[in-house]
């Protein structure tokens, strides 16, 4: 199978609170948060483009011949679809750049079942008690052993996350592939047993 990567990049990290896109700190392998990704998905064989959406000012950062750099949009759903006009491969992965830990046994799995199934994502079982609230009260506790919580990369086949993408003006989803349920596709998951989570708060990038 060959496929497209995109790469979210934009953003100010104001949660992060460095002052500055998380995705360029510098962790103590001397590498920035981003290069973990550039690097494993430049030495996949199948990845035949890595699109990168970021912000204008952050452009000169990235530039690299192996890379195809877009700017974002307003929102993250613009910032995507900027990056799926540059997609030409029979599957796309669409993945945070604040992820640096994702693994090469988790992106193989993940390859195998997009080829199976059109849609897929990577995802963690939850291993705490869930609990429902509305109104600042339990609702009801939910099945953990139903429960997981969303990574990415998320794959699709990209003539199918492009077809959603074009019906997504007036739908509210947080991640792509809440997009494509919404419109009445299966999406499949791989779990995820490594460390992939996303960098967002000050706290996840202590002892980095």
């Amino acid at each position: 199978m060959k496929y497209d990567v995109i790469i979210v990049a934009s953003g100010k990290g104001l949660r992060a609170g460095l002052g500055y896109n998380k995705v360029f700190y510098r962790m103590k392998d001397g590498k920035r948060v981003i290069d973990h990704s550039l690097e494993l998905f430049g030495n996949d064989e199948d990845c035949e483009r890595i699109i990168v959406v970021t912000n204008e000012e952050f452009i000169d950062e990235l530039k690299d011949e192996n890379v195809i750099l877009v700017k974002g949009g307003k929102e993250r759903k613009d910032s995507v679809r900027n990056g799926l006009d540059k997609a030409t491969s029979e599957y796309v992965f669409i993945h945070d750049g604040a992820r640096p830990f994702l693994r090469k046994e988790s992106l193989e799995a993940l390859k195998e079942k997009v080829v199976e199934t059109d849609a897929a994502l990577l995802g963690r079982m939850a291993f705490d008690t869930i609990k429902e609230v509305k109104d600042g009260k339990v609702v009801r506790t939910l099945d953990r052993r139903n429960i997981f919580l969303a990574e990415t990369p998320q794959a699709f086949k990209t003539t199918l996350i492009k077809e959603c993408f074009e019906k997504c003006e007036d739908i509210v989803f947080t991640d792509d592939a809440s997009l494509v349920e919404s419109l009445g596709y299966e999406v499949s998951i791989v779990i995820d047993e490594y460390d992939n989570r996303k960098l967002t708060s000050s706290e996840d990038f202590r002892d980095l």
